[in-house]
C-alpha cells in the first residue's frame, strides 16, 4: 500500500533471499533465548509458532487477522510468567493474555482504518473493513473486556490499589481515543494508534507500583 511502499522489501532495497536470512537469524536469537528457558517454557514458547506462521496469511483469508495477531502477539503474557514461575498460573495468565487480545484488536483495528481503501483494490481483509461505520461500538466492546479482564487478573494475583488505579487510567485513555477518532482521517487513525503506547506505561507502572 502507498503507506508502506518505502520499506525495505517493499521498496526492493533487500531482495526476498535477505530477508529469509535476517528472519533464520532472528529466530536463531530467539531459540537461544528460549533454551535458556525452563523445559515448561520452551515447551509453551515453541507452541506459539504456529500462530507466527499462520498470522501473515491471515489478511486473504479472514476479516479478524487482528484477532490472530493479539492470539501471536500477546503469547508474551504466558510465556514471561511460566520463565519465572516455572508454569502458568491460569486464573492469572488466561485473564491477562484474553486482556491483551482484546487491547490488540482496539488497536490494530484502528490501525487497519489507515489502509482500508488499499485493501479494498488489493484484496485483503481486516476488522476495519468487516466492522466499517460500527467501528467504534466494536472497540468499546474490546475495551471494556479488556478492562475486565485485567481486574480480573489483578484480583486473582492479588493486586493492589495502585494497580487498578492504572487500570481506571487505561479505561479513561481508551475513552478518549474511541470518542475522539476519525476513521476516515488516515493521520488521526495513526495518532491514535500511536497513543497506546501510553496504555502500556500507564499498565507497567500500575503493575511495579502494586507490587511495590
Amino acid at each position: 500500500v502507498v503507506r508502506t511502499a518505502s520499506r525495505p522489501l517493499a521498496a526492493g532495497d533487500i531482495s526476498t533471499f535477505q530477508s529469509f536470512v535476517f528472519l533464520g537469524g532472528q529466530l536463531s536469537l530467539a531459540l537461544c533465548v528460549l533454551l535458556c528457558l525452563n523445559y515448561y517454557s520452551i515447551i509453551l514458547g515453541a507452541a506459539s509458532l504456529s500462530l507466527v506462521i499462520t498470522y501473515p496469511l491471515m489478511k486473504r483469508i479472514t476479516y479478524w487477522p487482528q484477532l490472530v495477531l493479539g492470539l501471536t502477539f500477546n503469547w508474551g503474557a504466558l510465556l514471561g510468567w511460566s520463565a519465572i514461575r516455572g508454569s502458568c498460573e491460569w486464573a492469572v495468565c488466561l485473564p491477562l493474555y484474553f486482556a491483551g487480545v482484546m487491547w490488540t484488536l482496539v488497536y490494530d483495528t484502528v490501525y487497519a482504518h489507515q489502509d482500508k481503501r488499499d485493501d479494498v483494490i488489493i484484496g485483503v481483509k481486516s476488522t476495519a473493513l468487516h466492522f466499517k461505520e460500527d467501528t467504534k461500538q466494536w472497540l468499546s466492546g474490546f475495551s471494556l473486556a479488556m478492562l475486565l479482564s485485567l481486574c480480573m487478573a489483578g484480583m486473582n494475583c492479588n493486586q493492589t490499589f495502585p494497580y487498578y488505579s492504572a487500570v481506571a487510567a487505561v479505561g479513561a485513555h481508551l475513552a478518549h481515543q474511541i470518542y475522539t477518532l476519525d476513521i476516515d482521517k488516515p493521520e488521526d487513525c495513526w495518532k491514535k494508534f500511536a497513543s497506546n503506547r501510553t496504555v502500556g506505561v500507564l499498565l507497567f507502572v500500575g503493575i511495579m507500583l502494586g507490587n511495590l
